[in-house]
């Protein structure tokens, strides 16, 4: 793990408003985890209501990137961040796009329960249930790297991509076999099929987030590289 230690500003003022920075980040990403496990909730219940509520609960998800955007924007126009500063407020701006993202596709998800289109399927549910508690598994660990700014524990996280792949590679296999049985339905199982992209891709979008979490500690952008190589890269920076 690197120890990150951001500069040390004559105005203690700044110093607080970086770090109410961070931590407006991991309150954003608690609420979308909260969002995330309520929604998995309402498959398990069939629970519409709870459904409903995750839905109107994404309008404070979207209104609390908006106000960490602004604050990034004023941070820059008025503190002309530098160096790791400079890193955490880049960091901060990209990490809430992502996360704001993720509550759009949990959105997604929770319109099966409110439109009554859940499988009848329990091979179905169950594989959902499966790859939802890893999703929210990996969102957890994806925010405790951050808030420690850990990059090695990111990487532990970005590997734990695979099983939620691997898995919902599995569940599309079965639900193409389901649709061969019994086609009539196809709208629902398109809406089936969509909803199940977007639990995928929220393991995808915490990705990105770790890679930020690299980023910040050491200062070295390995998006787009393979894992391998962002090991080496690591590695090579000690």
């Amino acid at each position: 793990m690197q120890n990150v230690s951001f500069n040390t500003h004559i105005s203690a003022k700044f110093n607080t408003e970086l770090e109410n920075l961070r931590n407006s980040v991991l309150t954003m990403g608690g609420e979308v985890e909260k969002q995330m496990v309520d929604t998995l909730q309402a498959i398990r219940l069939n629970h519409p209501g709870l459904a409903e509520q995750v839905i109107l609960n994404d309008i404070k998800i979207n209104s609390m990137e908006v106000q960490i955007d602004e604050e990034c924007m004023r941070i820059i126009a008025t503190r002309h961040p530098t160096a790791t500063d400079l890193r955490l407020v880049m960091t901060v701006a990209k990490a809430t796009t992502d996360i704001e993202r993720m509550g759009d596709e949990i959105e997604r998800i929770a319109k099966l329960v409110t439109k009554d289109k859940l499988p009848a399927s329990e091979t179905i549910i169950s594989s959902m249930m499966l790859i939802g508690d890893r999703v929210v598994d990996m969102m957890r660990g994806t925010f405790d790297a951050f808030a420690r700014q850990d990059d090695y524990a990111a990487l532990e996280v970005y590997e734990r991509d695979n099983r939620i792949d691997s898995e919902y590679k599995r569940l599309l296999s079965h639900i193409a076999d389901e649709m061969q049985r019994n086609s009539e339905n196809m709208q629902d199982w398109l809406e089936l099929l969509w909803a199940m992209r977007s639990l995928e891709r929220i393991g995808d979008r915490c990705k990105n987030v770790c890679e930020y979490v690299v980023y910040l500690a050491r200062g070295k952008d390995v998006r787009h590289s393979p894992l391998e190589t962002i090991h080496q890269k690591l590695e090579d920076l000690r």
